[in-house]
């Protein structure tokens, strides 16, 4: 128990909520076991959660405010929990990402992160990452719930023929992948143009950047390096990142060829394959 007494609710979000998760359970006169038995975890998760030594699920704060009547307060709290896992130099990104009227995009790598599933995501995050796994695709997965509101933001994606053919995870995520791209189709707010190789020599070289655009605060442009991420609202900046998005999005094929060739390379790259001995294998 010399962790529970111990624990600083001010320490950060994560910290409140695991607080807070033992101050309503204990008012419920329930145990940790007898809670965990209501929302179908075991008792030692609801321990670790209550000691800020793991990240709770938006699922597990939907049936914890379910079982304890706690009118929705966890499911609440848990998006702040969620962005506090991301990584520091990135918060103030995602918290502006969050308000954007317009995204606009040019990968030339990876899927942008908010269109990755979520084996895509813990394959990319589980490169040299540092702490939670979990948490931190749990994280991404967060953010992405921006585009299920009932306003989402605009969102334009350019990604290099590239992001296509570099194996994530192995063929199964990548089919995954790709098919959840074709499927953005659905979306009418959502475009995903790709850059072919064909093009050569293009506007997008010196690397992956973003756009963003606000209803009543100033565009920006965010640039990344391996450390850290780069935002500015300088209008020179914003002027030359508009300028080369322009040019990408008229190198690259059109939304529906975009949409051809990704399927073309799920099925010729990704899809069954036949064994030496003419057996099909996934």
């Amino acid at each position: 128990m010399a962790n529970v007494r111990h624990l600083d609710p001010s320490a950060s979000p994560l910290d409140y909520y695991g607080s807070e998760l033992r101050r309503r359970r204990e008012a419920a006169g329930l145990t940790q076991e007898a809670l965990g038995g209501c929302i179908f975890v075991t008792g030692s998760l609801v321990g670790q959660i209550e000691t800020a030594h793991k990240v709770p699920t938006r699922d597990f704060s939907e049936r914890v405010d379910a079982a304890l009547g706690t009118d929705g307060m966890f499911t609440r709290l848990v998006g702040l929990v969620l962005r506090s896992q991301l990584p520091t130099w990135f918060q103030q990104y995602a918290e502006m990402e969050a308000t954007a009227s317009y995204i606009s995009t040019y990968q030339a790598q990876l899927v942008y992160g908010l269109l990755q599933t979520p084996e895509y995501a813990r394959a990319v995050l589980g490169v040299r990452t540092e702490g939670d796994l979990d948490a931190r695709v749990a994280a991404r997965m967060e953010r992405q719930r921006i585009l299920e509101r009932d306003t989402p933001p605009l969102m334009w994606v350019v990604m290099s023929e590239a992001v296509l053919h570099q194996e994530i995870g192995g063929r199964e995520v990548m089919r995954s992948q790709l098919a959840h791209l074709l499927d953005l189709r659905e979306r009418e707010w959502v475009k995903v143009q790709v850059l072919p190789f064909e093009v050569g020599e293009h506007a997008g070289l010196p690397g992956t950047f973003n756009l963003l655009r606000f209803d009543d605060d100033p565009d920006i442009v965010y640039t990344e390096d391996f450390i850290q991420g780069y935002m500015t609202a300088n209008q020179q900046a914003v002027k030359e990142g508009s300028l080369r998005y322009d040019h990408l999005q008229a190198a690259s094929l059109s939304v529906e060829r975009s949409a051809a060739l990704i399927a073309r390379v799920m099925e010729e790259r990704y899809g069954d394959q036949p064994e030496p001995d003419g057996r099909t294998v996934a």
